[in-house]
């Protein structure tokens, strides 16, 4: 009799179901590490996003608070109408430079210098305008670098006033000094308080008038 044969059962196709599995292994692998990625991308761009808001908060905080350790020079415009016989106009830009210096751990120095630059038409009937620098304002804060346990911010020290304008009509050749000081408050948001300061002229020309003023200035904002 012939012997029978029996053939092999060929193993290709479970060596490329294995192959197969293992692509697919592979690209699951990939995948995965691209979504993780973007993950990272997505949660590093959103803290990314929150760090420049509060500190565009916290700069916006800083610029609200007079005796923040912060340089800042704001300006301030302001005009008045309706002055003297010619109903004249007087317009003053004030640039106001704010400078901290720090003294100790605990303590600041913050310099507060108002240098108005002035346009003042004639008050009387034929007077011509003036153009110029009018007097310097000077404060000097001292405050603690840190509130208070109630969270009140606050400053105090001289005020000097210098007899810096470039003409007669627009200064009033005095020099003067005075206590100055400023109390605020910032939370929820909201910042709020009181700067004050009280001249009086000790030094200059007798044919001038004295200067005896207090300012009073309330503000509030919120950021």
């Amino acid at each position: 009799p012939t012997p029978s044969r029996t053939r092999p059962t060929p193993s290709r196709p479970q060596n490329r179901n294995s192959q197969d599995q293992n692509s697919l292994n592979r690209a699951m692998k990939q995948i995965l590490a691209l979504l993780t990625l973007a993950s990272a991308a997505t949660l590093f761009a959103q803290e990314a996003t929150m760090d420049d808001k509060s500190a565009a908060a916290e700069l916006a905080k800083k610029l609200s608070n007079p005796v923040a350790s912060l340089i800042s020079v704001p300006m301030q415009n302001n005009w008045d109408f309706g002055i003297g016989a010619a109903n004249a106009m007087r317009y003053t830009a004030n640039v106001q430079p704010v400078i901290p210096f720090s003294l100790s751990e605990d303590w600041n120095i913050i310099t507060r210098t108002i240098v108005p630059i002035i346009y003042a038409e004639g008050t009387t009937v034929g007077a011509s305008s003036k153009c110029g620098l009018g007097d310097i304002n000077q404060s000097f804060f001292f405050s603690p670098k840190a509130p208070s346990a109630g969270g009140w911010i606050w400053g105090a020290g001289p005020v000097f006033l210098y007899p810096t304008a470039t003409d007669d009509a627009l200064g009033s050749e005095k020099f003067g000094l005075g206590p100055t000081a400023v109390l605020l408050k910032q939370e929820n948001g909201w910042t709020y308080g009181l700067l004050a300061n009280h001249l009086w002229s000790v030094a200059g020309p007798a044919s001038r008038a004295d200067v005896n003023a207090m300012f009073l200035q309330p503000f509030v904002s919120y950021t």
